[in-house]
């Protein structure tokens, strides 16, 4: 089962995540909280496998709240996805470096949410599908300047190569289409590259490619 907490300070909204994740036989919702701090509390006490966090509520806000999450060694296998209105929302990209693992808008259709739920457990994750490539460039953009990071020269020509392709948002399918690989071949290169870099997960692998200078906004792919 993948055990979920929501967290949304409106109840309405919280209800309804919870009718469609309760309906389906490998999903359990095992807590819910209205802000922030009783967010990271509840995380505490029930350890679940995936957070559905608001990115705004009152208290302590759903940015802090991740972090405050993903800081805490003791709940490094609990996964983040941040929920927001609005796609383009200027606080995503700063959460995604914060530690979540990707995020959703809230009228995502109901399919595509329990696949993200089911998906970031295997840390598969990254962003809603209405998300295009020209707004991971934007707040990539936004970010800081790069910086040299020595921990890529663990890594082989090849992984940095699949590195930078997960950094402009190409699926492990893509990518084995662009490298004439097959897409096992490319989720190992994917998986090693996190390995080395001691990334959580996909989503921390995109932001360590523009924080590197590996990838930088602007580029296409």
């Amino acid at each position: 089962m993948i055990r979920v907490l929501l967290a949304d300070d409106q109840s309405l909204v919280r209800a309804g995540f919870r009718a469609l994740l309760d309906a389906q036989p490998d999903i359990e919702v095992v807590g819910e909280a209205a802000d922030g701090g009783e967010a990271v509390e509840q995380v505490r006490a029930v350890r679940p496998d995936v957070v559905l966090m608001d990115i705004r509520m009152p208290r302590l806000d759903g940015l802090e709240a991740t972090r405050r999450i993903t800081d805490d060694p003791d709940l490094g296998e609990v996964r983040v996805v941040m929920l927001t209105t609005f796609e383009l929302d200027e606080y995503v990209f700063e959460a995604i470096r914060a530690g979540a693992s990707g995020f959703l808008v809230k009228d995502t259709e109901p399919e595509e949410l329990l696949r993200a739920v089911r998906a970031v457990v295997h840390g598969d994750a990254l962003l809603s599908p209405g998300v295009t490539r020209r707004l991971i460039e934007e707040f990539a953009a936004r970010s800081k300047a790069p910086a040299a990071t020595a921990a890529l020269g663990a890594l082989t020509e090849r992984e940095r190569e699949v590195m930078a392709l997960v950094g402009i948002g190409l699926s492990n399918e893509e990518i084995a289409r662009r490298l004439v690989v097959s897409p096992l071949t490319a989720k190992t290169h994917v998986s090693r590259a996190m390995v080395k870099l001691g990334a959580r997960d996909r989503a921390q692998l995109v932001v360590l490619a523009y924080e590197s200078g590996l990838v930088r906004p602007g580029w296409l792919g």
